[in-house]
């Protein structure tokens, strides 16, 4: 649900559009996989194999989306965010491999708290990029809301009703919020073309 790259210059909107596409594409793919297959898995539960891997998917995708981002900004964008944010996704990526042989609500505290995370980065990332990029609210209202989704995720991990369709839920929201800015970017470039 985040995206991770500094202000540039550089960053071009059709760019972003593809990227978040890829994103909305991919997110859309793994609420589908989650809820037909784990979504019914509780804190207490072990993760099944397609849980486990589904979960540790979804942050290693992240940091990659990131780098990609970062790529795609030019080399004037590589900066302390973008290398925090990947740092980030990897080191949830770790934490899952270990919380996938656990329980599921290890795996939420996990998820959580990288979601919080990396929701606190794009909301920085965002606020930069507003006036290079522009319209950037959509990546705004979505950093916050990870960063709400992630505390209440990483709070009530150990809660039994906790479930898989929580991060399913985050991670469609996610999807929504980068449709919105796909349009929102679509929007910008067609009155800059006027």
């Amino acid at each position: 649900m985040t995206s991770t790259t500094s202000t540039t210059a550089t960053t071009t909107p059709s760019g972003l559009r593809t990227l978040y596409l890829i994103r909305v594409v991919f997110s859309l793919i793994w609420v589908a996989l989650v809820v037909t297959t784990s979504a019914s898995l509780v804190s207490t539960d072990r993760p099944t194999v397609i849980a486990g891997v589904l979960l540790i998917v979804y942050p290693l995708w992240d940091a990659v989306a990131t780098l990609l981002e970062r790529r795609l900004a030019g080399a004037g964008s590589t900066n302390r965010v973008s290398t925090v944010n990947m740092g980030l996704g990897v080191a949830a990526t770790a934490g899952m491999v270990i919380a996938v042989f656990s329980t599921i609500g290890t795996a939420l505290l996990v998820f959580g708290l990288w979601a919080l995370l990396s929701g606190a980065i794009q909301l920085v990332v965002a606020i930069r990029r507003r006036r290079t990029v522009g319209a950037q609210w959509p990546m705004v209202i979505s950093g916050g809301q990870s960063v709400l989704a992630g505390a209440t995720v990483a709070a009530t991990s150990a809660s039994a009703t906790s479930s898989l369709s929580t991060v399913a839920g985050y991670s469609a929201f996610g999807a929504f919020w980068f449709l919105v800015s796909v349009i929102a970017l679509s929007i910008r470039t067609r009155r800059e073309m006027r």
